[in-house]
């Protein structure tokens, strides 16, 4: 029998945690998480992992399983992930594949470009320049060395404008040259689902998760890593916001009120990157028994 991987991806608080354990437990098989946030152990609140008994129900990976202090990144989770996928599959028929981050699902269904190491000293240099000179200075050097990545890259994320640059200094060729490779064959069958629901349901459940975050926590989880707010790791929303509030620049409420916001876009940006992917197959978060449906009648297919 063919293996087959179950992608369950969608926007952030649709409901793709509750679904994922059902569908795993109706194919008696496990999860991977493609959480590039619910990945670090320094993390909880925050970044919505599972709860002790979601964990209980099913065996989940690549949750808290590294540290904010590593460098982890999109190409490093394919290589993990595939390797455990591997493993998995000599036990498993099926296995779940479930996240919101756009990349880490890319890294598995798809494969990513795979980038040059970055000389740790030009990276320094870079993010003092982004210091001392701002992020409109970088801005133009990327503009100049790499326009095509420019007009893609999202101009107010100075971490993609580094990385960007990072590249195109150590080799001397555009950033996006990088990223043209093929997709890459994987040795077992992708069935890809997304969920979403109405828009105004979406972002009622983006605000009362973010309370009930507040409610749990966040704040306190917050502060914890406050120290080291420059790693990458920690650019997220629900952190950085609280950062601001720490540093005077903002209040609590407005703190609050910003992640709400910023967690709404952030699901558009998802809906917006996975609606591009013409193998994406919509569901209800409601219509649990119709996804598996789908699931075994393709599986059967498959086989």
């Amino acid at each position: 029998m063919a293996k087959t991987l179950i992608v369950i991806t969608g926007p952030t608080a649709v409901g793709k945690t509750k679904t994922a354990i059902e569908v795993a437990k109706f194919f008696n098989t496990e999860i991977v998480s493609a959480d590039s946030r619910q990945i670090y152990k320094e993390l909880s609140i925050g970044t919505a992992v599972p709860s002790a008994e979601e964990l209980a129900e099913v065996r989940h990976h690549f949750i808290h399983s590294h540290s904010v202090y590593e460098t982890y990144n999109a190409s490093r989770y394919e290589t993990d992930a595939i390797d455990l996928l591997e493993k998995l599959f000599k036990n498993f028929d099926t296995v779940v594949l479930t996240g919101g981050s756009m990349l880490y699902i890319d890294a598995v269904c798809k494969g990513i470009d795979t980038m040059p190491d970055v000389d740790p000293e030009l990276r320094k240099n870079l993010k003092m320049r982004l210091n001392e000179e701002g992020i409109e200075s970088l801005r133009i050097q990327l503009k100049r060395l790499d326009p095509e990545y420019y007009f893609k890259v999202d101009l107010k994320n100075p971490a993609r404008i580094v990385h960007a640059l990072e590249i195109c200094l150590m080799t001397g060729k555009p950033y996006s040259s990088f990223r043209s490779s093929p997709k890459k064959e994987r040795p077992f069958a992708i069935i890809k689902t997304g969920l979403n629901c109405d828009r105004d349901k979406l972002h009622q459940r983006i605000n009362r998760r973010v309370e009930k975050m507040a409610e749990a926590g966040l704040e306190k989880e917050a502060r914890a890593v406050y120290p080291h707010k420059e790693l990458n790791a920690l650019n997220t929303v629900g952190y950085r916001e609280f950062f601001n509030y720490f540093d005077g620049d903002i209040s609590r409420e407005k703190a609050i009120e910003l992640i709400k916001r910023n967690t709404r876009r952030y699901a558009r940006k998802q809906l917006t990157w996975f609606r591009n992917d013409p193998e994406m197959n919509w569901f209800n978060p409601e219509e649990t028994n119709q996804l598996i449906d789908f699931i075994t009648e393709n599986i059967s297919k498959n086989g």
